[in-house]
């Protein structure tokens, strides 16, 4: 190898056109390996005379080097890593994205280390956006950074790319984590549609060998499914064998609180949980547990506007297993204020009057809504097409179903007039 001097000079000079920078791209080929990360308390030094913004690409190949070498930088190290994450060249990086994916790697760990997850939420949202060569493609630092949001507990942070429509994936366990730390950051939102969504996401993904964030997510869409709709759907026909085999025997547990949970009381839910306290603690899935107890009284109350047209407060309280009429009264008000149900309360008598829902589609709000709805879908369904046609055109699909399809014979042609043969 050059020394370092060299290669910095290198560095420096072959850093402008396109030209200059893929031959600047195979010098750095040549110099990268174990003899550059031995040198890592070096190259350091050399990382002041740079500029991540016009140097990126050389900028990367050391700072990785010095990133995966093991030794210890120091603190300053770490602000040096979110300074390029956050300035480097988009057109320069993706040149060598698996040093860029080691770099963003190393970063989380080294502000999780030192247990300040904060500091590494805008350098890793930057990185996201410079690695990706179109919104809908999922990369390895999206899971990271989701990690991120979650342990330093900015869920709305998340959200900048969580609202991507993801259409490109290349590796199965980006998408796992993508899906699970999702549907984590959306429960943190009490936004659960859009948690089961992510979850579903995550337990239906094709896999040919059950992994540990399948069933952590199923764990949680089992918990999340009770919260919001009150059961636990069946498996989609498109899950994979493999899921619908073995994530219930792995799930036990949620899968028992299920049963106990539709058989809708309250009194021996509540006693499951507390004798099986220690198994959802030892999940982290305590809390959530906890708002599944809370949600059995919505959803018996939900299922008394089904039966009555009107009840009073202490038949409502007597039926839901709540203490007193005034605790029915503020879950029926807390319920109306979330849209849940449509009632008013008498507050002279003490008397519920439940209603149908006074929606009628035509206000203004709700045709943008429709119309907005409409449009999302229409593109969505374009996308899809030019998917499915794409695929269909690709050499390793085409292989690959031809290979499995069997060849035809005259039996296959019975309904066929012979005369046409």
């Amino acid at each position: 190898m050059e020394s370092l001097e060299a290669l910095v000079a290198h560095i420096q000079g072959l850093s402008g056109s396109p030209e200059e920078v893929a031959h600047l791209h195979s010098l750095l080929k040549q110099a990268d390996g174990d003899s550059l990360r031995a040198h890592a308390a070096a190259l350091v030094p050399f990382l002041a005379h740079l500029s991540p913004a016009a140097h990126s690409l050389g900028y990367l190949y050391l700072l990785e080097a010095c990133a995966t070498s093991g030794a210890n930088l120091g603190g300053d190290f770490l602000v040096t890593m979110a300074d390029f994450l956050t300035a480097c060249s988009a057109a320069q990086i993706r040149l060598a994205p698996d040093k860029f994916f080691n770099v963003c790697r190393v970063f989380k760990d080294q502000v999780m280390l030192i247990n300040a997850p904060i500091r590494g939420v805008a350098p890793l949202r930057a990185a996201v956006r410079k690695i990706q060569a179109s919104p809908e493609q999922l990369t390895p630092v999206h899971a990271d950074y989701l990690l991120l949001c979650l342990l330093a507990k900015q869920y709305k942070a998340g959200l900048s790319v969580l609202e991507d429509d993801i259409f490109e994936v290349d590796q199965p366990k980006d998408l796992f984590l993508y899906c699970y730390y999702g549907g984590m950051i959306y429960i943190g939102l009490k936004k659960f549609p859009k948690a089961l969504e992510l979850l579903h996401n995550a337990v239906t993904a094709p896999m040919s060998s059950l992994n540990a964030i399948a069933v952590e997510a199923y764990k949680k869409y089992i918990l999340v499914s009770l919260i919001q709709n009150g059961q636990v759907p069946s498996f989609p026909k498109y899950t994979s064998s493999t899921a619908q085999r073995n994530l219930k025997n792995y799930a036990q547990m949620y899968v028992e609180l299920s049963t106990c949970y539709g058989n809708g009381r309250y009194t021996d839910l509540e006693t499951f949980v507390e004798s099986n306290a220690a198994v959802f603690q030892s999940d982290n899935n305590l809390g959530l547990v906890k708002q599944v107890l809370s949600s059995m009284y919505k959803r018996n109350i939900q299922r008394l506007t089904q039966t009555y047209l009107t009840l009073s407060l202490e038949d409502i309280a007597r039926s839901v297993q709540l203490d007193t009429p005034r605790d029915a009264e503020m879950h029926v008000l807390r319920m109306i204020e979330d849209g849940e149900i449509h009632a008013t309360i008498n507050q002279k008598d003490g008397m519920v009057s439940f209603h149908e829902d006074p929606e009628q589609y035509k206000s203004v709000e709700m045709v943008e809504h429709i119309d907005t709805s409409i449009q999302r879908l229409t593109a969505l369904s374009k996308k899809l097409a030019s998917i499915d046609e794409n695929m269909s055109c690709d050499p390793t699909y085409l292989l690959k179903t031809g290979r499995d399809n069997r060849r035809f014979d005259y039996d296959d042609f019975d309904s066929v007039p012979h005369k046409y043969f």
